[in-house]
């Protein structure tokens, strides 16, 4: 409610929104505001009356201003309509207000009007007379066109109302007007209107006349007193008719008035009604320009009316006007009387005989559209039941009469037809045939017409189009008989009156009946209505016959139903029937005259139809089961001596004689011979036997021959067979084969057909015959003659089908004894065969044809024959026990299945197909591994017949075996090998591989295997993908059971790996086999893998990389060959197989194989390989035992174990980085140098024990685990590897948590005393190392590790040793206090300075920072020792703060620093800062000038011991230093106080700076320059002379 409310709301603020833009001056925008509002009115049922009202005041308004556009104006004049539905008075008032009398109104106001009294007809009648008033008197004042026309409107809209208030004044809600009076107004104005406008007017106002003209005259014929004069305004009306503008609207008019007379029962004058019949007539039938739709469907309704009001005088008149013979008025009036029937007019009805009579009438014109017409009429009148029994036949003739005469027409015309007669022809034959269809033969009074003169249609041939329907019909009359029999004692629907109507006999109609059913094998109704017919008609055709068929016939009907059946089978059944019925009746004058009533159908058919050749059968058949053998021998001579009356004389006269011969041999076989001897000198093949007639030939008498062995009695043929038939047909064809008594090679085609169809026959009758004794006498003379046809055969060419047939005959000869050998099988399949495959392609083959019906013969021929010789092929090869035998045959095809033509390979694979499907059985042991490798990839084949074929072949070899897969899947399969998308193609192959493979016997797989590794490197690349894909199915599904075959497997796979490395596909798809079959047998095939020789040639590697690159068993793979490594270094020495399983390694690994789950076993298997191989070379083989590719430019590799070794971790470890279990070595790449090299393998080790991963708690302490033992080993190189490892793992206090580094630490002490240098060197790294992992444990074994690191220093012959043992002291004295290291602090101390200047940086470096680690534990027992030790290693620290490796110089000043302290010269802090780091360097004579200048003030003492000790770096191997040296020492003569000048030696000091003054650095020798003028003037200074 509330919504409605709000919607009311929504509508009225809409409206009052329109009324203020109505109320502005813009006209341009009232046309769409007054569109708006109509329909705003008409769709509101509720307004406000205030808003009405100013509605109706702004359209009356608008629609009465003439300023405004004429459509707004008609639109404002819509909306005042409108608003009556809401208030119709105030809207009459407002127009009735503006129409006023003796005042020519706005002609939208009588328009209003007119519309307010049709839309509002019951409010409308009581102001119409006020209104009809007011406008009589404005007539008279309209003078324009258009006020006339408005007026005219008025006028039809108000007779309207008024009609309507007449016939209904019981339905208005008010008492009952005088309508008499609202009449004579409307006639006051009508007859001014066509007293004064009528006769004067315009076309437009015409039309406006016209259109009120119907509605008044309908009105004004309810008043008797008005009637006439009505009636008399009609023929101004029909007058009207001439334009096409206005008929329809004249027509409409008039049938408005029509109705009104049937309405009133009006009186229409016969001349005035005839008028109405011819203007009606022409309106429907107009001759010079088609009628327009509208008014022609408007006629013909008046028509209508005027047959129930007057149909006698109607009918007359149809009568009068078809015997006009006017093409145009037939069709029209047939058309009308048809509309008539179908409007099922009762009056009609009594007009029946009139109807029929007047159809008659036009029976005979040749008209198109007339026949047309009248079929039509005829098709109506038997719907509606307007045929009776008197004189309803002919019309019924008329149908088939039609269909005849256009069948006639089109295919023997009189004169050549036109296109259009043609079409109208054809029209005429669906027209007819379609009345037959629709045609009720049961309605009322149709029986009647129909029975029994219906079955005179069913035997003439001109009537064979119509048999579907006509069936139909007989079986509806003799159904509905029969359920009337059933029902009541006595029928009387079928009453056998013929009149003059002859019915065909018995026999006529069973001949006819027999031959039309034959055509049921075609799936043509006829044939199933003919043989309908049969089951119910027994009685007709013979009373014996209704218990036979009664029986026989649903047998017979069986093999229809649901689809079409054999034609031979069907045409078997239906001849046994005939047999069986002639038995039956048993009458031989019957059986004589159905004979001849065959005979005298032979015209009716065609010689290539299937029902004249049936016909030709039954003939056979009816004297077969004649027992009157004379009439039998008179009728076979007539046709030997007149063959020509049955159409196609050697068919006819073959099938006649073969079909006769089975009860009828002797007679047959006499007659034949009489008839060769009556013309005992043949002139030539080509000529008849009597001369002069068109008769039999020779060779017609051969094929005659051949037929009648077909048929002959199997008991009676073996021993008539020799002598009396196959003697005599090779007796002709040696007759037909000479040219002047001389045999030659005879090319005639006929000829050779005919002879090779005889042959054939006979050859089917021996083997039917099914005698084991009985040996073919001629066997091997017929399959000569037969090769010889097929080897003169051309090879180019396929013209004749000789081939097909003479294949045929072998494949039955074949069949009989004596058997032919496996040789004699040999030559006739390769001797077929080779005349056959090499044809070209049939495209090319059908080129040679001219017309499309010669390429549709050349290829029907071309399948003929490939039938035929995948027949012959199927027989001889399964006929055979031997599977050897069968494999021979099948062997044959093998080159032409992978030919390289697809043609070819095409011809090969159909017949391939053939042999292998409909269900044949192999012999015993039967191999079909081979043939399953040849065949299935071909799935994936070029061509889509190839490609079925292929996988037909395949389903076929197992079925052959007795193995059924999945049938019904596999075809589903292969019906999608259609498609050309090789990806589908693939797909498809790849499913049905996965089906079959399962079955292939186990025994057959090497086979198999061999086949598709040879399709790898032949077969073209998307059947090369097949052979891979059905190779690795086969793997995949029997792998597991292949052990046996294993090796055999491999090594045939690697036979072919060299060929197929050239085709990348074929190449992937073997590696692959190979990884499938590592899936089941994984350690028998590393081992075989293993067996290849050192270095891996690209094979061998590539076979490797595929193993680990199957996800599904690359870890079986990994496991495998750890397992292999870790056996063969069982003793800690390798050997060529452990090589050999790192280089598999190394393979498997850089492919991507996982090694989370083996790393640490890995890892140390492969660290003990390349501790093991150090230093080591080994022989390998240079050549491996299979063939080989060798590409250009590849050489066999010099072998290195230990490189091939590290290569193998390198790339373990970068698998290991990438998962996370490893990490980049600080060395990078040079890790792997120092490995390799025995000098820096212990530096590449450590390096590498660096890179492991802290957070791989596991990992590491797996890893531990494993080399655990290494350190113990019999192998020093292993013992230095697990040494420098564990070295490195020492420092890492969470290894020490979890690991075994307790026993290591112990094992490591034991190695720092060993003999081998660098094992001290790297155990006594682990010490050192141990400070940072377990420093307690330092601590706690102080003197023992002290011990074994001091004992280093004095390994002066390994400066590595020595350097080690510098940095483990210094790592552990930083753990130790003073009192921990008192017993050693002096040997330490001295041992250190020893290396202060040791030529290796590290060396010097390590000692330096020792020595100032050692300043802090000092302590008070060592202060004065360290002290002097410090004055005696100062000259050391002050030159080697120009050292050339800059990390030395920054020790020394720390050095310095710390140092300085011990001998209190802390007034060098100042001098010193100049050193600080951040700063440059000073120069060095100024620094040592400054030092001097400061040591001169407080200790003279250590300048002199620092001159002292200076001497001994003039000779230093390094520039700088010797630069230094000098410097210093001119500093210090410098600040010498004069009294330890004195005890200069002068003379040594100027000999060594004289020397230096020469040396080869330039620095030097300026410094030893300066040095000797500084000396100088010192000496000067205290007067002593040099």
């Amino acid at each position: 409610m509330t919504q409605d409310m709000e919607e009311s709301a929504d509508t009225f603020g809409d409206i009052n929104l329109t009324l203020g833009m109505l109320n502005m001056e813009d006209n341009m925008s009232k046309e769409d505001i007054y569109s708006h509002l109509t329909a705003v009115i008409q769709n509101t049922d509720i307004l406000d009356d205030a808003i009405v009202q100013r509605l109706i005041y702004y359209a009356s308004k608008d629609m009465r201003d003439t300023n405004i556009l004429r459509e707004t104006r008609m639109l404002a004049g819509e909306v005042l309509v409108s608003l009556a539905a809401h208030d119709f008075n105030s809207v009459m008032y407002e127009v009735q207000s503006n129409f006023r009398i003796l005042e020519l109104p706005n002609e939208f106001i009588v328009l209003a009007l007119a519309e307010l009294a049709t839309s509002y007809v019951s409010q409308s009648i009581p102001f119409m007379m006020m209104t009809l008033l007011t406008m009589q008197t404005m007539l008279r004042l309209a003078e324009e066109e258009r006020m006339k026309g408005v007026f005219c409107i008025a006028l039809e809209k108000f007779s309207k109302a008024i009609y309507k208030y007449v016939n209904h004044w019981r339905d208005f809600p008010y008492p009952r007007l005088d309508a008499n009076r609202l009449s004579d107004k409307i006639f006051m104005l009508f007859r001014y209107i066509m007293e004064k406008w009528a006769p004067v007017t315009s076309p437009v106002q015409t039309l406006a006349i016209v259109k009120a003209h119907g509605p008044t005259v309908s009105l004004l014929l309810h008043r008797e007193d008005l009637c006439e004069y009505a009636l008399d305004q009609v023929p101004w009306l029909l007058n009207q008719y001439k334009d096409k503008e206005i008929d329809f609207h004249v027509t409409q008019s008039l049938k408005q008035i029509l109705t009104a007379v049937v309405l009133y029962d009006a009186a229409l004058p016969k001349g005035l009604r005839k008028t109405i019949f011819i203007n009606l007539l022409h309106q429907v039938c107009r001759v010079s320009e088609p009628p327009v739709k509208e008014n022609e469907i408007e006629a013909s309704s008046c028509f209508l009316i005027l047959a129930h009001s007057n149909p006698a005088d109607l009918m007359e008149f149809f009568d009068e006007q078809l015997r006009n013979n006017n093409e145009t008025f037939r069709t029209g009036i047939l058309t009308l009387l048809r509309s008539a029937i179908n409007a099922e007019e009762p009056k009609l009805r009594d007009y029946i005989t009139s109807i029929e009579r007047t159809v008659k009438v036009v029976m005979g014109d040749l008209s198109i559209k007339v026949r047309n017409s009248t079929l039509l009429l005829i098709q109506t009148m038997c719907e509606k039941c307007y045929i009776e029994a008197r004189e309803g036949w002919p019309l019924i003739d008329y149908i088939f009469s039609q269909f005849a005469m256009s069948n006639k027409n089109l295919e023997k015309p009189m004169k050549p037809n036109s296109h259009e007669d043609e079409k109208g022809e054809k029209s005429v034959r669906e027209l007819s045939l379609e009345v037959l269809k629709t045609l009720d033969p049961l309605v009322i009074g149709m029986p009647q017409v129909l029975w029994p003169r219906i079955l005179t249609f069913v035997v003439p041939a001109e009537y064979t189009g119509t048999l579907d329907y006509l069936f139909n019909i007989i079986r509806s009359l003799i159904m509905a008989e029969e359920r009337k029999k059933n029902n009541a004692q006595e029928s009387t629907a079928l009453v056998i009156s013929t009149g003059a109507v002859k019915l065909p006999s018995p026999q006529q109609l069973l001949a006819r009946l027999l031959v039309i059913s034959m055509l049921a094998s075609l799936g043509k109704l006829c044939g199933a209505g003919a043989i309908g017919l049969l089951k119910i008609l027994p009685e007709i055709i013979h009373p014996k016959l209704v218990d036979l068929w009664k029986t026989r016939l649903p047998e017979l009907l069986q093999p229809l139903e649901g689809m079409n059946t054999s034609i031979v089978l069907w045409e078997t059944m239906l001849l046994q029937l005939l047999k069986e019925s002639l038995w039956k009746i048993s009458d031989i004058a019957w059986t004589i005259q159905l004979s001849r009533d065959f005979n005298q159908q032979m015209n009716s058919y065609s010689n290539t139809s299937l029902e004249k050749k049936f016909l030709w059968k039954a003939l056979g058949t009816t004297l077969a089961s004649c027992q009157d053998t004379d009439f039998v021998s008179s009728q076979i001579k007539e046709f030997l001596i007149a063959p020509s009356q049955l159409g196609d004389q050697r068919q006819g006269i073959t099938s006649i004689l073969g079909y006769c011969a089975e009860n009828h041999l002797d007679t047959v076989l006499k007659v034949l011979k009489t008839f060769q001897d009556r013309e005992k000198f043949f002139m030539n093949r080509c000529k008849g036997i009597f001369s002069g007639k068109k008769s039999l030939t020779k060779t017609d008498v051969m094929v005659i021959y051949g037929a009648v062995a077909l048929h002959a009695p199997k008991g009676q043929l073996l021993t008539r067979l020799d002598q009396d038939i196959v003697s005599q047909v090779l007796f002709l064809y040696s007759q037909c084969s000479q040219v002047l008594g001389m045999s030659v090679m005879n090319k005639d085609m006929d000829l050779q057909m005919s002879f090779t169809r005889s042959i054939t026959e006979i050859g089917i009758a021996v083997q039917d015959a099914e005698d084991q004794g009985f040996k073919f006498s001629y066997k091997e003379v017929l399959l000569g003659y037969m090769l010889d046809f097929i080897r003169n055969e051309p090879l180019d060419s396929l013209a004749s089908p000789v081939r097909w047939k003479a294949l045929i005959a072998i494949r039955y000869l074949s069949k009989l004894k004596p058997q032919l050998s496996l040789n004699d099988h040999l030559n006739i399949l390769e001797e077929t065969i080779r005349r056959l495959l090499p044809l070209p392609p049939l495209e090319k083959l059908k080129d040679e044809g001219e017309t499309d019906k010669d390429k549709e013969h050349i290829n029907f021929l071309y399948e003929r024959s490939m039938d035929a010789l995948g027949r012959l092929l199927r027989t001889m090869m399964w006929d055979n026990v031997k599977a050897e035998d069968c494999q021979e045959m099948f062997n044959l095809l093998r080159m032409w299945l992978v030919s390289q033509k697809d043609w070819e390979r095409e011809r090969a694979f159909q017949i391939t197909a053939q042999v292998l499907t409909n269900d044949v059985e192999a012999p015993e042991h039967f191999k079909i591994g081979s043939l399953l490798g040849l065949l299935a990839p071909h799935s994936c084949d070029t061509l889509p017949t190839i490609r079925q074929a292929a996988a037909s072949s395949t389903i076929g070899l197992f079925r052959i075996k007795g193995i059924h897969p999945e049938v019904e899947r596999l075809q589903d399969l292969q019906e999608g090998l259609q498609c050309d998308d090789v990806q589908v193609q693939i797909k498809i192959s790849s499913k049905i591989a996965k089906i079959v493979s399962k079955l292939i016997p186990n025994e057959e797989i090497l086979m198999f295997l061999e086949e598709t590794l040879d399709g790898l490197e032949t077969l073209n690349p998307t059947c090369t993908k097949a052979c891979g894909i059905w190779m690795v199915a086969a793997l995949k599904e029997q792998g597991a059971a292949l052990e046996e075959q294993l090796l055999e497997i491999l090594s045939m796979i690697y036979y072919h790996m060299p060929v197929l490395r050239q085709k990348e596909e074929s190449f992937q798809f073997m590696l692959e086999a190979i990884s499938q079959i590592a899936s089941f047998h994984m350690d028998a095939v590393v081992a075989n893998l293993l067996q290849k020789p050192l270095p891996f040639d690209r094979d061998t590697k590539t076979l490797w990389k595929a193993l680990a690159e199957n996800t599904a068993s690359s870890g079986k793979l990994l496991r495998a060959l750890t397992d292999k490594l870790e056996n063969e270094l069982e003793d800690d020495v390798a050997g060529l197989e452990a090589i050999s399983v790192a280089c598999a390694m190394y393979e498997v690994v850089s492919a991507g194989t996982p090694v989370t789950s083996l790393y640490p076993e890995v890892f140390t298997l492969l660290l003990k390989l390349v501790s093991c191989t150090l230093g080591q070379k080994m022989p390998t083989s240079t050549f491996s035992r299979r063939r080989r590719v060798m590409p250009q430019g590849e050489r066999q590799q010099t072998a290195d174990p230990c490189r091939l070794s590290i290569t193998t971790l390198k790339c373990v470890q970068a698998q290991a980085m990438k998962e996370g279990l490893a990490k980049e070595s600080d060395e990078g790449d040079n890790l792997w140098t120092l490995l390799s090299s025995p000098s820096t393998h212990h530096v590449g080790v450590c390096a590498l024990a660096r890179s492991m991963v802290l957070w791989q708690h596991g990992v590491i302490l797996d890893i531990m685990e494993q080399l655990f033992a290494s350190l113990t080993s019999s192998s020093e190189n292993y013992r230095i590897t697990g040494t420098a490892f564990f070295s490195e793992l020492m420092k890492e206090p969470t290894l020490w948590k979890h690991g075994n580094l307790r026993e290591v630490l112990i094992l490591m002490d034991q190695s720092a005393w060993d003999s081998n240098a660098i094992l001290r060197q790297m155990a006594i790294r682990g010490l050192g190392n141990t400070t940072s992992g377990a420093p307690h444990k330092v601590k706690k074994h102080k003197q023992i590790i002290l011990e074994s690191i001091i004992r280093g220093l004095y390994h002066l012959a390994r400066t590595e040793v020595v350097c080690e043992s510098l940095k483990a002291l210094k790592k552990i004295l930083e753990l130790l206090t003073d009192r921990d290291v008192s017993f050693y602090f002096k040997e330490i101390v001295l041992q250190t300075r020893t290396f202060f200047e040791d030529e290796q940086d590290d060396v010097r470096l390590t000692a330096i920072f020792l020595f100032e680690n050692l300043a802090s534990l000092t302590g008070r027992r060592w202060k004065i020792f360290f002290a002097e030790e410090i004055k005696k290693s100062m000259i050391s620290f002050l030159l080697h703060l120009w050292d050339p490796n800059p990390k030395i110089g920054t020790a020394c000043r720390d050095v310095l620093i710390i140092c300085i302290p011990f001998l209190g010269l802390q007034e060098l802090y100042g001098v010193l800062d100049h050193l600080l780091d951040g700063q440059d360097l000073p120069r060095a004579r100024d620094f040592y000038r400054q030092l001097c200048v400061k040591l001169a003030k407080r200790n003279q003492e250590i300048l002199w011991i620092l001159h002292t000790h200076s001497f001994t770096f003039f000779s230093s191997n390094w520039e700088m230093i010797r630069s230094a040296a000098v410097k210093l020492t001119d500093a210090i003569v410098l600040n010498l106080t004069n009294q330890y000048v004195q005890l200069l030696d002068k003379e040594q000091l100027t000999t060594r700076l004289q020397a230096l003054r020469q040396d080869p650095c330039i620095s030097v020798q300026r410094a030893a320059e300066a040095a000797l003028q500084t000396l100088l003037r010192r000496c000067r200074e205290i007067s002593i002379l040099l």
